[in-house]
């Protein structure tokens, strides 16, 4: 079975996430989406509330797995038994910090390889940041968070 790690914030997740696995499901038997506990950021969702969501905009996405973790990636792919991990990429500043981070997984495990998805144009300006930013200040969100969670996330910010 080919299984791929998909590792992220997903703060919340975003319509250019929701591509990326719905591709990744297409090349990996299973896809899974693996929350990280970030210490250095305060997330707007809690972890718990992270995964509601992800389970929610995927359900009818077969072949994903939603876990949390905390620590280094590559101790989860270990863990695991798994050697893959899934990233997107959305411009040439994503694809620097990425590269450098298969460097460091490679110098902590020589087997972990990572797959770049690049992002579908029309989706490739949209970030986790970016929607929390705009719903704050009361903007639109349609078309970048999946239609099923829209609500869940206007809720949460108060947005409208």
């Amino acid at each position: 079975m080919k299984i791929a790690v998909y590792p992220g914030s997903f703060d919340p997740i975003t319509n250019g996430h929701l591509d990326i696995i719905k591709r990744g499901t297409k090349i990996f038997d299973k896809v899974i989406v693996a929350i990280l506990v970030n210490v250095d950021k305060k997330g707007l969702f809690s972890v718990e509330e992270r995964k509601e969501l992800i389970l929610k905009a995927t359900k009818d996405i077969e072949g994903i797995e939603v876990i949390d973790f905390d620590g280094l990636l590559v101790d989860l792919l270990k863990e695991k038994e798994i050697n893959v991990i899934l990233k997107g990429l959305r411009n040439s500043t994503d694809f620097e910090y990425e590269n450098t981070m298969d460097k460091i997984n490679k110098k902590l495990n020589k087997d972990v390889e990572t797959i770049f998805m690049i992002s579908e144009s029309e989706k490739s300006y949209i970030s986790s940041s970016a929607v929390k930013q705009i719903c704050r200040f009361g903007g639109e969100i349609d078309g970048m968070v999946p239609d099923s969670i829209k609500d869940d996330i206007e809720k949460k910010m108060r947005c409208k």
